[in-house]
């Protein structure tokens, strides 16, 4: 069994937060890596909802705030509806993937947790008028 770090990153590296989740598979997709990550900070977040959810993405109703959403309502959130979006965004590039000193370029490629146990995600930002 594997252990896992999920690091929110900037763009310059520095870290944001983070989090382990112990006893996963040495071996795993990428899209597998996104879903479990989102499905662990929506527990978190569903077993003390608050006006403010730190996660890979904006739940539907919520507004963006400096390193987070703010929530309109404390609500439950759907883990799996939370992950689909996080799979869509990956697809239009709203976030890098990054294991190791590598990014991830497809959701289907496998990751060694056992050689790279760090996974970071780096927010993007679009640009004003760009």
């Amino acid at each position: 069994m594997a252990s896992v770090t999920f690091r929110d990153e900037t763009a310059t590296g520095r870290a944001l937060e983070e989090f382990s989740v112990p006893e996963l598979p040495e071996r795993i997709s990428a899209r597998e890596l996104v879903r479990l990550r989102v499905r662990e900070e929506v527990a978190r977040y569903n077993a003390s909802p608050s006006q403010h959810f730190r996660g890979l993405v904006r739940p539907t109703d919520a507004e963006t705030e400096l390193n987070g959403y703010r929530m309109r309502s404390t609500r439950r959130l759907d883990w799996e509806k939370q992950a689909d979006a996080a799979e869509a965004a990956f697809g239009r590039n709203g976030f890098l993937l990054l294991v190791g000193d590598r990014q991830i370029l497809d959701l289907d490629e496998e990751i060694d947790l056992v050689a790279d146990p760090v996974v970071s995600f780096v927010k993007l930002v679009p640009l004003v008028g760009g």
